[in-house]
């Protein structure tokens, strides 16, 4: 095992078998979709910010780095503060309409 942390044993109590290999489940990762198949939605969201606006954007199909990296670039071309994690981005403002044509010049197709 290349990592014995007992977090991840929580669930096994006890094994009397000498050769017992506790096994983790990997994630797999998931394959980039092309822009032209992705299908993003995007949409204006106040709940649980502080009465704050937030646009987010969700649908996005591929690893986790290319979600972060779409949501720099369009962090950029808009000049705000936001985050990417968990399949979707979080970006600061009312910014649905910018983010829907930034998307579509970037040569997204099926953006919402």
């Amino acid at each position: 095992m290349k990592n014995n942390d007992w977090k991840d044993r929580l669930n096994v109590v006890f094994s009397t078998n000498p050769n017992f290999q506790y096994e983790t489940e990997e994630e797999e990762e998931q394959e980039l979709l092309p822009k032209n198949q992705q299908k993003l939605r995007v949409k204006l969201d106040r709940k649980n910010r502080g009465g704050k606006t937030v646009t987010l954007v969700t649908g996005f199909v591929g690893p986790e780095e290319d979600l972060k990296a779409l949501g720099k670039f369009l962090k950029g071309k808009l000049g705000v503060g936001g985050s990417a994690k968990d399949g979707e981005i979080i970006i600061q403002g009312e910014f649905k309409e910018r983010v829907i044509d930034i998307l579509l010049k970037d040569g997204y197709k099926d953006v919402k």
